[in-house]
């Protein structure tokens, strides 16, 4: 994994921000510094124009972060979990029953609302995932591969679903492989590797500014190669 070498970006509110690169480039290590996970050694960064340093709790307060790996206890059920995560973003009440019921509903699950965690699909956990990060209605949303591993129907759902979010005023910051949902997906993109950003812009004109690019695939290639990435 390499750490972060003069990163500098503007996300603007509203958009939906593709961070993309190779293992190891760096994106997982970005979002966890925006998200006040991992404290910069250098530099600094402001959202919704709160600086860091000096407003840490009310950033954690606007956003939401879906990780990559299950954030869920297995033996709880849907409800009990997503009850639970609700109260810690200060929640409470008929209000969270009735945006946890709702959500459930939205993506699918409200049938499978009272099973334990443990019995769920890799593509159902994903949809839980995603909605224990979203309950508060954040300003700005971190998406560690939300999509990863899942079967082609709940890819749709999770996708379609950020998209009325971000439709109703969610910014999306957003880290994938699947480079073709990414091209489709966002409004802009920053391709990453070895910590430092390569390009960015949108998708479109990522592809048109790169000779014989077809797709985004081909702009990620010419710009990170073909060498092999696998780590112990």
């Amino acid at each position: 994994m390499y750490s972060l070498n003069n990163v500098s970006l503007e996300i603007n509110q509203g958009e939906i921000f593709g961070l993309l690169g190779p293992n190891g480039a760096g994106k997982t290590t970005l979002i966890s510094m925006l998200c006040g996970l991992i404290k910069p050694t250098s530099g600094h960064f402001t959202i919704d124009d709160l600086n860091y340093r000096q407003n840490s709790r009310k950033i954690k307060k606007i956003i939401g972060v879906v990780p990559q790996e299950y954030a869920l206890y297995p033996t709880l059920t849907a409800r009990e979990n997503l009850l639970y995560f609700g109260s810690m973003y200060g929640l409470k009440g008929s209000y969270l029953k009735d945006k946890v019921t709702e959500t459930m509903d939205l993506l699918g699950l409200l049938k499978f609302a009272d099973k334990p965690i443990e019995t769920f699909s890799g593509g159902m956990k994903r949809r839980i995932n995603l909605i224990a990060g979203i309950l508060h209605n954040p300003k700005v949303l971190f998406l560690d591969e939300p999509t990863v591993g899942v079967d082609v129907q709940s890819r749709n759902a999770i996708i379609d679903y950020l998209k009325v979010l971000n439709q109703n005023g969610t910014t999306i910051i957003y880290t994938s492989h699947h480079l073709g949902e990414a091209e489709d997906f966002c409004t802009k993109i920053a391709i990453l590797d070895r910590g430092r950003i390569f390009a960015q812009g949108t998708p479109k004109s990522l592809i048109a500014t790169t000779a014989d690019a077809r797709n985004l695939e081909d702009v990620f290639i010419s710009l990170t190669g073909k060498d092999f990435r696998d780590g112990i």
